[in-house]
């Protein structure tokens, strides 16, 4: 069960990045972000009296819970938005594989912090890792030469690579942390609440104009809001059955549907290499599910 809450992860986070394309283009990255998650904020708190209630947060265990929702809620906020703005200054070749590596990072911590995981899913972990740079790095973008080029092609990389630390950070805590002190939902939505916050002070000191989306984008920020709510939910819930590090990496898949879903609305083109890549991804999984 754990592997598929997993995998239902890297549907809805992928469905959420795919909807993100057409919503940044129209409002812009910061404000995409906010709206994205001041609406799973709200749809989060609406029915949490039929996704577990309150939990901890209400049971009488004081301020600990709410303390790291909190910092669950800072860390996903900053990394979402080195994330957005990664993509906003740099190449997706390029930024892609180094923020979607993050389940690595998370690995590497699992491991100091004692958790043991045996050598078919260490081989599937780095396959699946392999399979996506694969699928990420191989989509086709202008071909720039010269030292101007070279340059292009490195902006946003520090943003990545702070997103990956950021996200790292983050699921090897709620794994570890947050969920068994907070709850699985509870704990989305404290990030939520917190990352709504982290999000409306980067409008504000950005001087962007703040107003509620309207149209197409409305529908947008719903469906953003909903399926990246969702994925944090599933995500949360798999920690509890299945190991932090396995359950990031298959939420790290997202990088490959969003690609799947380009490739059959939008008929963008996927090159032989994209195809060993996702070939790589499902062989990877199926180690992981041994």
């Amino acid at each position: 069960m754990g592997i598929l809450l997993g995998l239902l992860t890297a549907l809805a986070w992928g469905g959420a990045d795919f909807i993100a394309r057409f919503a940044t283009h129209r409002v812009g990255t910061l404000r995409a972000m906010l709206y994205m998650q001041v609406t799973g904020f709200t749809l989060l708190t609406i029915f949490l009296p039929w996704l577990g209630g309150w939990g901890h947060l209400a049971d009488g265990s004081g301020w600990r819970p709410w303390a790291w929702g909190v910092l669950a809620g800072c860390i996903n906020g900053s990394a979402t938005l080195a994330f957005y703005r990664s993509f906003e200054i740099g190449k997706i070749a390029v930024v892609g594989p180094v923020s979607a590596s993050y389940p690595a990072l998370t690995l590497l911590i699992s491991w100091i912090g004692g958790e043991r995981l045996t050598s078919v899913r260490v081989a599937g972990i780095i396959l699946t890792l392999l399979g996506v740079v694969i699928v990420a790095s191989c989509e086709k973008a202008p071909e720039e030469s010269g030292a101007a080029g070279a340059a292009k092609n490195s902006r946003g990389l520090g943003w990545a690579v702070a997103a990956a630390f950021g996200f790292a950070v983050l699921f090897w805590l709620l794994g570890v942390r947050v969920i068994p002190r907070v709850g699985a939902t509870q704990a989305v939505w404290l990030i939520r609440l917190t990352s709504s916050v982290v999000g409306l002070g980067a409008v504000f000191i950005a001087r962007q104009p703040l107003q509620l989306p309207r149209g197409e984008v409305r529908w947008m920020a719903l469906g953003m809001g909903l399926l990246d709510t969702a994925a944090f939910v599933f995500s949360n819930h798999g920690m509890r059955m299945e190991q932090v590090a396995v359950i990031s990496v298959l939420g790290s898949l997202y990088g490959a549907v969003t690609v799947g879903l380009a490739a059959i609305f939008l008929r963008e083109h996927i090159s032989r290499w994209q195809w060993v890549g996702i070939v790589t991804i499902f062989s990877g999984i199926y180690l992981i599910s041994r």
